[in-house]
């Protein structure tokens, strides 16, 4: 070995081997990083932590088994089982993020959970805009023909209140916290800013001292806004009781999808009666259950308007908070 050779040989190897080690390391960061945001992402929150509302109605064990294990293997990923009610968070990302939030109910007409598009993608929709997203696991299936919606508004009205709660711990606005839902979740969506001040269940800690009111709903293809949950006439029941309180709306719809955008239409009446804003958008085509999926059709745009719509209202806004955080990250 010559001289020349003495002296490089062990250079090389040393810096080979802090190329070796930076690489690992920088690949370790990545995964760390990888998985942080996922956690993040997925973070799946009980709101009833300490027990169920009382006079919640049990569920028949052995038909809850059932359900569960179909639940393992529904091909489109439905959830037809829930006793223990969550909130699944998607946090916007920092960069992006604009401090409003949204709780998304999805449908299944009260008996099942159309979670992932119905919940999930919408979700992944809304942090692309800046919003952070709460996918709601509400109890299905309906534990009362009669009043089937009474424990899932139970879900909604405490999941709001956490939110809202927690509203510093997530980097929301709690002046700007909606709710968006389809079907039998936009009913429920209805039901959130009509029935807000309803006392569906008594105060179990500090969470429920805060209020319920959504600062805006936006009820997708709504089921069951007729006397009796009807969706075939063109009438909207007692349930719906529209005041100067309720929250501003934007509905979408389908023509063709039974009575709902007649159902709608008159909704949005009587919002208009109450000078409450809203908009509504009834697409000739498209029928029912399209969620966000992409076509041909001008109702797969829906949430394009909705964005427009959200945006024009100041609901996209950045708060001072939001504003400070990215400048302080150099964002």
């Amino acid at each position: 070995m010559n001289f020349t050779e003495s002296i490089c040989r062990p250079l090389i190897c040393f810096w080979a081997t802090l190329a070796k080690r930076s690489i690992c390391t920088v690949a370790i960061l990545l995964v760390s990083i990888s998985q942080t945001a996922v956690a993040q992402e997925n973070t799946e929150v009980a709101i009833w932590p300490n027990g169920l509302p009382e006079g919640a109605v049990e569920f028949d064990a052995e038909k809850a088994k059932a359900l569960i294990a179909a639940t393992k293997i529904h091909p489109r990923g439905h959830i037809l089982f829930v006793d223990t009610p969550t909130l699944t968070v998607y946090s916007a990302p920092t960069e992006s993020a604009n401090g409003a939030a949204v709780v998304v109910c999805p449908g299944g007409g009260y008996n099942v959970l159309a979670w992932q598009h119905e919940g999930v993608e919408l979700a992944q929709w809304f942090n692309s805009i800046g919003v952070t997203a709460f996918v709601l696991k509400y109890r299905v299936p309906r534990r009362s023909q009669d009043k089937m919606h009474w424990e899932p508004m139970q879900d909604v009205q405490r999941a709001i209140r956490m939110v809202r709660h927690d509203a510093e711990k997530y980097k929301i606005d709690a002046n700007r916290i909606g709710v968006l839902g389809f079907s039998a979740g936009g009913h429920l969506t209805i039901m959130s800013a009509v029935g807000y001040d309803t006392q569906c269940y008594e105060p179990k800690d500090e969470i429920d001292t805060v209020s319920a009111r959504p600062n805006f709903v936006c009820p997708i293809y709504a089921a069951y806004l007729g006397d009796g949950y009807r969706d075939d006439k063109a009438e909207l029941g007692p349930l719906i009781t529209v005041t100067p309180q309720t929250p501003p709306m934007f509905m979408a719809v389908t023509w063709g999808d039974k009575m709902r955008g007649a159902q709608s239409a008159l909704l949005l009446s009587k919002l208009k009666e109450h000078k409450v804003p809203a908009e509504l958008h009834v697409y000739q085509n498209g029928g029912h259950g399209y969620g966000i999926g992409a076509s041909e059709l001008p109702v797969s745009k829906w949430h394009h308007q909705l964005a427009t719509w959200l945006e024009f209202n100041g609901y996209l806004e950045a708060t001072v908070a939001t504003a400070e955080e990215k400048m302080s990250t150099g964002n």
